[in-house]
C-alpha cells in the first residue's frame, strides 16, 4: 500500500473533526483496492486505479466531502448539482455504511478495469467576442499594429477576457484606463491574466 505523503499532510492539516473521517475513507479505499494510487488534484486527495480516478475527498472548515468520479454509473442516480454527493460529512456517522462504500469502490474499480471513461457534457460553444467599436477603432490605427496582431492571434477565450474586462468597467474613467492597459499589454503580447500564468 503506497501512500502519498502529500495526502498524509493534507489530513494532518485538516480541522480536528475532519481527520478521523479522512483517515477512515483513506484506509477503506486502500483496504478494498490495494493497488490504488494516491494523488493531489485540484488541492484535494484523489484515489486512482488503472490510470483513472475512483474517488476523491476534501476537507473544509465545517465539513468534509466524498465524491466518486463516475457517480451516476456507480450509484445509479445523477448527483444534484451544487451539492456534495453524500452531503456534508461532519462526523463518521454521516458516512454511508461501510458495506455501501465498499460496493461503490468495487463498481468504480470495475469501470476503470473496463476502460469506461466519464461522459462529460460538452460546453456550449461561445461565439467570438464582439470587440467594442471604440477599441476596434483604436486597434485599426497603425500605431497599434502590434496590439491588433496579438489580439487577432489570440483564441476567442483570451479575446473574451479583454472584452469582458473592458465592458465590466462601471465608470468611463475606469473604462478608459482599461482600454489603455489593454493596448499596452496586447502590444507586449500579454494575455489579460498574464500575471497569473
Amino acid at each position: 500500500m503506497v501512500r502519498d505523503h502529500r495526502v498524509g499532510t493534507y489530513i494532518k492539516e485538516a480541522q480536528p473533526f475532519a481527520q478521523p473521517i479522512l483517515e477512515h475513507l483513506r484506509d477503506l479505499v486502500h483496504e478494498v483496492c490495494p493497488e490504488v494510487e494516491e494523488d493531489i488534484k485540484w488541492s484535494m486527495p484523489f484515489f486512482n486505479y488503472k490510470g483513472s480516478p475512483i474517488c476523491s475527498m476534501a476537507a473544509f472548515k465545517q465539513h468534509c466531502s466524498l465524491g466518486f468520479w463516475r457517480y451516476k454509473d456507480i450509484v445509479g442516480r445523477k448527483n444534484v448539482e451544487g451539492t456534495s454527493q453524500f452531503g456534508k460529512l461532519m462526523s463518521l456517522k454521516d458516512l454511508p455504511p461501510s458495506e455501501t462504500l465498499v460496493a461503490y469502490i468495487h463498481k468504480a474499480m470495475a469501470l476503470n478495469e473496463a476502460g469506461v471513461k466519464s461522459k462529460r457534457a460538452r460546453a456550449a460553444v461561445k461565439p467570438p467576442p464582439m470587440l467594442p467599436e471604440d477599441v476596434a477603432a483604436l486597434l485599426a490605427k497603425e500605431e497599434h499594429n502590434a496590439a491588433r496582431k496579438t489580439y487577432e492571434a489570440f483564441p476567442p477565450s483570451a479575446q473574451r477576457d479583454y472584452v469582458e474586462w473592458i465592458n465590466e468597467a462601471k465608470t468611463n474613467t475606469t473604462r478608459t484606463k482599461r482600454i489603455a492597459t489593454t493596448l499596452e499589454w496586447l502590444a507586449a503580447g500579454k494575455r489579460r491574466n498574464w500575471k497569473y500564468e
